[in-house]
């Protein structure tokens, strides 16, 4: 298993539709086959195929809501997962924001199936660990990495007509090379749809340089620093903040984007004008299904549009209750910027720090998106256009707001993956003034 057809899915899909009992059925069937190969300490520690299905059936009686899973396929196991669903139904209490299963949709197909990266094979995985301990090796460097690819498919049915069905691909690559010592490390990652836009001889360099160049790093003061975020630093922020482009927190209060006195501040200048910020589930570079975990077709949208809000995530509950109309939520965001590479913005900088990662980024402030966080594999001090020293890692306590209003210049997007499974982002490396390291951290 792991893979069905459209018409396979189909065909499980209307039987249990079928075979309900209750005012409304939503059945869900997901399937993937994904591969991996992990490496550490310059060898290949595991590797694998991982092939998985499951159908997901959600019944209602009234507002009485029951749910239940299953990864079986013969008719006595459908049966046995509706009634269970129908069983825990009746059980449940009434759901007081309860929103009935949506209509028959209709859903423009994304470019998400690519075929080169469904067809990877273990000889494949083998081989780019191979060609990353290779090089790391010859400079007597430690490589640590993970490959993991995999294809899928996700079907959705519905009692009221509605029924979607569509595949996809996609492989991330990340590797850590540190020296020997274990006082320098370098990092690169790179996630993407079409496998053959992907060379790890190229990528694994620039792990292998940083490695060599953030060996003996010096420890600046910590304070507010004009600095370059490639994108995988950025992205760690930028997509904490966008978790609260919900309209009922903004509502109820609870977001930075609530309004004092009530309301959100759908409109309002939030970002520097340069700000533009989008999802658009057909976009060739990071495609994801046109439809939401509801069912709801989703849309090409602005979130923020020359640093102005230009919308919000309505839950069909909340788009109900405020007169408003519910589209899917987005799984993609595209942060806009320029054409200059990283080394662009390096070599335009008089003194800066470079970051390559930020991680265990944690909430502080909710109201104002104050994030704390770390900075890890490979930060330099910038000079006159060059980097010319390692320095130690810093925590930062920042707020991506504050930082998107600090914009000196903005680079070329490029696709990371998100804080979520089914989220790809495209985010330019960033230049911003004033960024404020509170501490110095002795990590590599």
């Amino acid at each position: 298993m792991g893979m069905f057809t459209e018409q396979e899915a189909k065909a499980i899909l209307d039987k249990v539709i079928a075979l309900s009992t209750a005012d409304e059925c939503t059945a869900t069937l997901t399937g993937a086959i994904d591969g991996n190969v992990r490496f550490a300490l310059n060898n290949i520690s595991t590797s694998g195929v991982v092939s998985n299905t499951d159908l997901g059936v959600q019944v209602a009686f009234g507002k009485r809501v029951g749910t239940a899973t299953i990864n079986e396929f013969d008719d006595a196991a459908l049966k046995r997962v509706v009634q269970r669903a129908e069983e825990l139904a009746k059980l449940a209490p009434e759901n007081p924001e309860f929103v009935p299963a949506v209509d028959k949709q209709e859903y423009k197909p994304s470019p998400t199936f690519n075929a080169a990266t469904a067809a990877i094979t273990p000889e494949y995985r083998a081989q780019v660990a191979a060609d990353s301990i290779a090089p790391s090796k010859a400079e007597n460097l430690v490589a640590a990495g993970f490959l993991n690819d995999g294809q899928r498919f996700s079907a959705m049915a519905n009692s009221k007509g509605n029924f979607a069905y569509q595949k996809a691909a996609a492989m991330d690559y990340t590797c850590t090379v540190r020296t020997e010592d274990g006082t320098g490390s370098g990092w690169v990652g790179r996630n993407l749809a079409d496998v053959s836009d992907f060379n790890v001889g190229n990528d694994i360099q620039t792990a292998i340089r940083k490695a060599r160049s953030s060996s003996g790093a010096k420890a600046l003061e910590p304070g507010k620093y004009t600095v370059i975020l490639e994108p995988a630093a950025a992205a760690g922020l930028v997509s904490f903040m966008m978790r609260f482009f919900d309209a009922r927190q903004a509502d109820e209060g609870r977001s930075f984007l609530s309004k004092k006195g009530g309301g959100n501040k759908l409109g309002e200048q939030v970002y520097d004008p340069r700000v533009n910020i989008s999802s658009d589930p057909w976009n060739p570079e990071a495609a994801v299904l046109p439809w939401d975990e509801e069912g709801l077709p989703r849309e090409k949208m602005a979130l923020v549009k020359d640093g102005k809000i230009a919308n919000l995530q309505y839950s069909r509950f909340w788009a109900r209750q405020q007169g408003k109309r519910a589209v899917g939520r987005p799984g993609n965001l595209l942060v806009a910027g320029g054409t200059k590479s990283t080394g662009d913005l390096v070599r335009e900088t008089q003194r800066g720090i470079l970051v390559t990662r930020t991680w265990y980024i944690r909430m502080v402030d909710p109201q104002t998106v104050l994030l704390t966080g770390l900075t890890r594999d490979g930060t330099f001090y910038i000079e006159n256009g060059e980097i010319k020293y390692p320095v130690k890692n810093f925590r930062f306590n920042e707020s991506p707001v504050i930082m998107l209003n600090n914009i000196d210049e903005l680079g070329r997007p490029v696709r990371v993956a998100g804080d979520e499974s089914d989220m790809v982002m495209m985010i330019p490396p960033m230049k911003l003034r004033d960024f404020t390291f509170t501490s110095l951290s002795d990590a590599v």
